[in-house]
């Protein structure tokens, strides 16, 4: 089931949240801060969570369910035995046999055969939606269990819930579990954050669907007349840089709502990344955490940056190959991810000092530039292709016979057709916005009147889109 859908908006949402607060509640113990134990509202959501997976893909629910059982009697076993080494590696280890059979085993054995000249045979599996963001929440919690930093989980319900929770089930955020352990227990609630989490969740959905679903659509117009022109190609990795923020933060902004509307406080997983003035700042402020989640559970537990130069350039260059890989199964994942360790490792090594010499605005340029190139280096698995195309979007060919052409007749007209939305997305991208809506906030009653009118419209408008059939799939489904 997908957030931006009619089952889910109109049928799914009302009726778990119906369930959800006529479930009984005890009275919170004094002193308590009006929170209260959610025994019977944690099953309404455990329930409901197991059925939105199941509506969109039930033959995997047993193997989430299996999952959450491992990582719940691992955890259990880790705090009895006093925390061993072996336990935390065997049921990591089984862990990640999963998702290496569901997500890397074909391109693995794809390469051994390309290498090998053999013929293994490929097992063209359908990926579990959701794996690589469950598998890395199950794994975190072992890791904390081990370390001291979380007590194991008791009641296998709760712990079921913290796994499998829908509102980021499917593409994050990746939530720890001491982040949650309190809030699981025991929360409380109010208008003002059902407020708060309402108004969250359609920023994202129209984000989602008004903005990156738009982008999508310029990004296949384009491709579709095979645009080969300097400004086509350059058009198309804007936009697909624009699209996969709005998209991917859209998903967050949604789950963070959703979250809040149940009591919970999900961690920022997005702080305005096109901001940013180098590849370092970029990457704090985007997709927060997972780099949290390879900075804590595989760069520092390598040494981190407290070894010799050489060994600390191994586990830079090492997390982001993983990192990459983590994205998908291809080499443009792999060499996108080593792409930016590279960038990160010159600007470890002096480069980052150099622009901070300069004026703010190239150091803007810089960023945007790479991370352009970055997200066309993401999304063509076609290396050959890829290579053409980075050429191209340089000015030069592959063919020396060939002339590159600076625009085409097309370009120019989806450019001119698309501007405003381009204005929008890059604007969109920027605190503006939100620093705007804060001013206003100060307007008393014009405030209101236009908070009345916004939300309603986003949610009709995105209902439209939806209806229409226009809607795309969120690009991080696939990872």
């Amino acid at each position: 089931m997908l957030f931006p859908s009619i089952s889910f908006l109109y049928f799914f949402l009302p009726v778990t949240f119906l369930l959800y607060y006529i479930a009984p509640v005890k009275k919170s113990a004094p002193g308590s801060a009006n929170r209260a134990p959610m025994r019977y509202r944690n099953l309404v959501l455990l329930a409901a969570s197991f059925f939105f997976y199941f509506w969109g893909e039930p033959k995997y629910c047993l193997l989430m369910a299996v999952t959450i059982f491992l990582t719940y009697i691992g955890g259990l076993l880790l705090e009895k035995f006093g925390r061993k080494k072996y336990l935390l590696l065997l049921f990591s280890g089984i862990l990640l046999s999963f998702l290496f059979w569901f997500k890397y085993l074909e391109f693995f054995t794809s390469i051994v055969n390309r290498v090998s000249g053999g013929s293994l045979p490929l097992y063209h599996l359908a990926l579990p939606i959701g794996i690589s963001f469950y598998t890395f929440q199950a794994l975190s919690y072992l890791a904390d269990v081990y370390s001291g930093r979380a007590r194991a989980e008791q009641n296998l319900p709760d712990f079921a819930m913290y796994i499998c929770l829908f509102p980021q089930l499917i593409a994050g955020p990746i939530v720890r579990y001491q982040t949650l352990q309190e809030e699981i227990k025991t929360r409380s609630h109010s208008s003002e954050q059902t407020s708060d989490g309402i108004k969250r969740f359609l920023i994202g959905l129209s984000k989602k669907l008004l903005l990156a679903d738009s982008f999508g659509l310029l990004i296949d117009m384009l491709e579709k007349n095979g645009e080969q022109s300097v400004l086509g190609l350059w058009l198309i990795a804007v936009s697909y840089t624009l699209q996969i923020y709005f998209d991917f933060s859209g998903y967050s902004d949604m789950a963070i709502g959703l979250g809040l509307m149940l009591g919970f406080h999900f961690p920022k997983n997005f702080d305005y990344p096109y901001i940013s003035r180098s590849i370092t700042e970029f990457w704090r402020r985007w997709h927060m955490t997972l780099g949290g989640f390879f900075r804590d559970y595989v760069y520092i537990p390598m040494g981190g940056s407290r070894v010799s130069f050489p060994r600390w350039t191994f586990n830079m260059l090492t997390v982001w190959a993983l990192s990459g890989l983590w994205h998908g199964a291809g080499i443009n994942f792999l060499l996108w991810g080593l792409f930016y360790g590279m960038l990160l490792f010159l600007e470890k090594c002096g480069v980052k000092k150099i622009l901070e010499k300069i004026p703010s605005v190239f150091q803007h340029f810089y960023t945007m530039f790479f991370v352009v190139l970055g997200f066309a280096l993401f999304r063509q698995e076609d290396l050959g292709r890829l290579t053409e195309m980075f050429l191209r979007m340089l000015g030069f060919s592959a063919d020396p016979m060939e002339a590159v052409s600076l625009y085409s007749t097309e370009a120019l007209y989806q450019l001119k057709s698309f501007s405003v939305l381009l204005l929008i997305g890059a604007v969109g991208s920027t605190p503006l916005p939100r620093r705007t809506a804060r001013k206003l906030s100060s307007a008393g009653w014009l405030s209101a009147a236009l908070s009345w009118m916004y939300y309603p419209a986003l949610l009709l408008l995105s209902t439209a889109w939806i209806i229409s059939g226009s809607f795309q799939a969120f690009l991080y489904f696939r990872f």
